[in-house]
């Protein structure tokens, strides 16, 4: 199994590159036909929330909407999929932030009760705690 790097993730989904685009479809494509599998770290989402949020200026309801096709994909793995799973159908109706989100739900599944922060924003929703 090889892992995508943030850029392999960001090029398949923009296409902002024409060569690197091709490339990558080329990696997804190939992988489909050998049956391999392709693993996506959750360090590797959260770097793509990013870059789609800070770069592409792309909205958090089409990020999310990416995401559930990606998740839709055979040839991809991705580091858990339940925490991906709440992160996509929490971020569909909440409007916290992504990052954020994504933080939760891997503090969540890791066995931690909630994540600490400063953040007053982050700390409404369920699974972080306001440090005052």
């Amino acid at each position: 199994m090889k892992a995508l790097d943030t850029n392999v993730l960001v090029r398949f989904l923009v296409k902002d590159d024409e060569k690197q685009a091709r490339i990558a479809y080329q990696v997804f494509t190939q992988a489909e036909y050998k049956q391999d599998i392709l693993f996506v770290p959750l360090l590797v989402v959260l770097e793509t929330i990013w870059v789609l949020q800070s770069v592409y200026e792309i909205s958090d309801q089409d990020i999310i909407s990416a995401f559930s096709e990606l998740m839709q994909m055979p040839v991809l793995k991705f580091e858990s999929h339940q925490v991906m799973q709440d992160f996509v159908s929490t971020a569909r109706v909440d409007g916290f932030d992504l990052s954020d989100l994504l933080i939760a739900y891997s503090a969540k599944i890791s066995g931690c009760q909630n994540v600490l922060t400063f953040d007053k924003k982050a700390s409404k929703f369920k699974l972080f705690q306001l440090l005052d």
